[in-house]
C-alpha cells in the first residue's frame, strides 16, 4: 500500500497521507514520497496542492517506532530530510493547502505550518514537543506565523493548543470540517486564479520570509548534539508514564 495517495485533478492535486494505522506518522518512506510528489507537482505546474490525512488525524509527526534501533547519524539524516520536505513545501510555486484534523503532532504540525493556507476541523488540536528531546524543527517558521511571544509560550512548555487558539493566533486561517473541504478547495482554486501566475510569483518573492538555510542549520545543530538516542529514549519513557 502506498504511503500517500495523489489525486491529480485539472484544478488541483490532492495528496492524502495514507498511513492511517500509524496515524500518518512521518516515516522515512513517506517523507521521500512527499518530496517526490511536490517535485512532480511543480514540474506539472499544478496551481494548487492540498494535503490531508487519512484516518483519525492529519499526522502524528516523526515516526518514532524504530528511532532507538537506528544510529544517531541515520536519525539526524531523517530529521534533515523532514526539514528538506518542509522547505520544499514552504517554497513551492504551487499554492499549498493543509486540511488538518484530529490530534496533529510534532513534525505533522510543522508540515501544516509550511502550507500557504492552513485549515483545521472543529476539535482539532496541535502539539510540538520536539524541544523535549532538544530538537529545533520548524520552530522559527512557527514563530514567523504566530509571533515570537506566542511561539515561546507554546514551545517552551510543549503545550497542546486547540483549534480556537490556533485560529486566534493565526496558525489556522479557517475552521472547516471534512464536509466543507470541497468548498475550501474550490475557494483556494478561485483565490489562486485572481492573479496571473507571473504576478503570483512576483508577490511570493516580495513577501518571502523563508529562511531555509538558517532553519536547516538550527535543526542540524540541535539534532547533531551528542546524546540524541538518550534524549529520545528519555522523552519516550516520560510520555509513556504521563
Amino acid at each position: 500500500m502506498s504511503s500517500i495517495v495523489i489525486d491529480r485533478q485539472p484544478t488541483h492535486w490532492l495528496i492524502t497521507l495514507n498511513r492511517a494505522d500509524k496515524l500518518n506518522a512521518l516515516s522515512a518512506s513517506i517523507v521521500e514520497d512527499l518530496i517526490q510528489a511536490f517535485d512532480e507537482a511543480e514540474a506539472a505546474k499544478a496551481s494548487v496542492v492540498v494535503l490531508q490525512g487519512e484516518g483519525r488525524c492529519f499526522s502524528a509527526g516523526f515516526d518514532m517506532s524504530e528511532a532507538l534501533e537506528q544510529s544517531e547519524g541515520d536519525l539526524v539524516l531523517r530529521f534533515i530530510r523532514i526539514e528538506t520536505l518542509l522547505n520544499k513545501v514552504a517554497s513551492s510555486p504551487c499554492f499549498t493547502v493543509a486540511l488538518a484534523h484530529g490530534r496533529t503532532f510534532g513534525a505533522g504540525v510543522d508540515l501544516v505550518a509550511a502550507c500557504n493556507l492552513r485549515v483545521a476541523a472543529p476539535g482539532s488540536t496541535f502539539r510540538m514537543p520536539g524541544l523535549k528531546f532538544g530538537l529545533v524543527l520548524g520552530s522559527a517558521r512557527f514563530a514567523r506565523i504566530v509571533g515570537t511571544r506566542e511561539a515561546q509560550r507554546i514551545l517552551e512548555t510543549a503545550e497542546t493548543f486547540d483549534v480556537d487558539r490556533a485560529r486566534a493566533n493565526g496558525f489556522v486561517e479557517r475552521i472547516a470540517g471534512p464536509d466543507e473541504h470541497p468548498k475550501v478547495i474550490e475557494d483556494a482554486v478561485e483565490r489562486v486564479s485572481v492573479l496571473p501566475a507571473e504576478s503570483r510569483a512576483l508577490l511570493r518573492r516580495a513577501l518571502d520570509t523563508e529562511q531555509a538555510d538558517t532553519d536547516l542549520a538550527a535543526l542540524v545543530r540541535s539534532a547533531a548534539a551528542p546524546g540524541l538516542h538518550k534524549r529520545i529514549e528519555a522523552y519516550l519513557s516520560a510520555s509513556r508514564k504521563s
